[in-house]
């Protein structure tokens, strides 16, 4: 590890593309420091720590939401926009040949970033509205509407911001932009959340701090075993002369992995779970009774952990497999082996591989469903069985640290041999 980074920083462009994600990075979290104007930053914290929905909102604004800085809405606008580009490519077949040419992919991108602007002027309206109405906390007492607009329009510059540092990083190939972004803003909350810890601390807890350092550690262990297995599909290719020459009869492999979705389940699933009780938020304090009870209702629902939990875990659960089938296709992978000459031993091409390859694919796919519904709701299962104490860091912070550092440092590594090459 040592002799690898040390001829990591001897490569002068190697060196320079890091410093300048580092740099990048920098800006965020400064920019994740600078407050919107007329909020009442203590009691918005007292807001999201008391609310495990809005929590998780702050999770993917990069840490910023709690203190409702000018980046305030972070990437998740962004987010939203490219998931909706995803499913309308896989839906809609105009998109689909769009995506298929040359310069396609670029169109969509570009279609991705002008809907991010509408998405993130709508959220953050929203969000606004919804501490606002919060009138227990006090977050947003007294807002014009030439301040709405203003706190409206500096949000959506903030997300538009967020998103270019995003593409900027990417560019480099040093990580994913928008993923080190969240994972920066995750690690920023680290330091401030065991000081509080180590404020509060109880000997008499001791046995539970070490309970909570070893599910940790298993966490990332597991994080670690679900992202980077994979089931080897044994594939051998036939012999074939042309001339005086012999052409395949080698054997290789179809690496499917355990864990095809990423993080992206989770996001998902977020989505869903917090747009009933976002949307119940506007109708509180509605004129009509009944909307008022079913805005109420609909709260409580959601703020019921038994509920909350269960919802999540299926939800997530069958995200995993929807977004495995939209990104994974059997048929097209039995198709090109077939033409290629490939077939996997014991089984006939065609039709009875992309049976085959469906079949393998739900039972794997089954462990990483499972994996990441556990990971979701792990801190609900912590607090239940430790009397409400909470994780440092949560299980989908956990998920996206470690999934965010083995990307990084595998795009790292892709750059030292493809240096090593050039150098031959």
């Amino acid at each position: 590890m040592l002799e690898k980074i040390t001829q990591l920083f001897k490569i002068r462009d190697l060196r320079r593309s890091i410093l300048y994600v580092l740099g990048l990075l920098f800006i965020a979290r400064i920019a994740a420091h600078i407050p919107v104007p007329g909020v009442n930053l203590q009691n918005l914290k007292e807001f999201f720590a008391s609310n495990q929905i809005f929590g998780l909102i702050n999770i993917f604004s990069g840490g910023s939401m709690d203190r409702f800085s000018i980046v305030g809405m972070g990437v998740g606008p962004y987010i939203t926009a490219s998931i909706i580009f995803q499913l309308l490519v896989m839906i809609v077949p105009r998109l689909e040949e769009i995506s298929k040419e040359p310069g396609g992919y670029q169109k969509i991108n570009n279609w991705t970033r002008l809907l991010t602007v509408p998405l993130a002027a709508l959220q953050g309206y929203g969000t606004i509205m919804m501490l606002r109405q919060q009138s227990a906390y006090r977050i947003i007492e007294d807002l014009s509407a030439y301040n709405l607009f203003l706190t409206i329009l500096t949000l959506s510059a903030g997300t538009i911001f967020m998103m270019w540092l995003g593409e900027l990083i990417s560019e480099k190939k040093i990580g994913n932009g928008i993923s080190l972004l969240i994972f920066v803003g995750i690690i920023d909350r680290l330091p401030s959340a065991l000081q509080q810890v180590i404020a509060v601390f109880d000997p008499a807890q001791i046995i539970n701090v070490i309970l909570f350092a070893v599910i940790a550690l298993i966490t990332i262990v597991g994080v670690v075993i679900i992202n980077e297995g994979t089931r080897n599909v044994p594939v051998s290719y036939a012999r074939h002369i042309r001339g005086n020459k012999v052409y395949g009869g080698v054997s290789t492999h179809l690496p499917l992995r355990v864990n095809m979705a990423g993080v992206i389940p989770i996001i998902f699933a977020i989505s869903l779970i917090i747009f009933p009780p976002m949307v119940a938020n506007f109708f509180v304090h509605a004129k009509s009774q009944f909307l008022v009870s079913a805005a109420q209702f609909i709260i409580s629902t959601f703020q019921n952990r038994l509920i909350y939990g269960i919802l999540y875990f299926v939800f997530v659960f069958g995200f995993t497999y929807f977004y495995t089938a939209v990104v994974f296709h059997p048929q097209q992978i039995a198709e090109n082996l077939q033409k290629q000459g490939g077939f996997i031993p014991g089984i006939r091409p065609g039709k009875n591989t992309e049976e085959y390859l469906g079949k393998v694919t739900n039972r794997i796919i089954f462990i990483g469903a499972l994996f990441l519904g556990l990971i979701a709701i792990l801190p609900l299962i912590i607090q239940e069985f430790s009397g409400g104490m909470n994780l440092v860091i949560g299980g989908t912070s956990i998920l996206i640290v470690v999934s965010v550092v083995i990307e990084t440092v595998k795009q790292i590594e892709s750059q030292l041999t493809m240096r090593q090459y050039e150098g031959l």
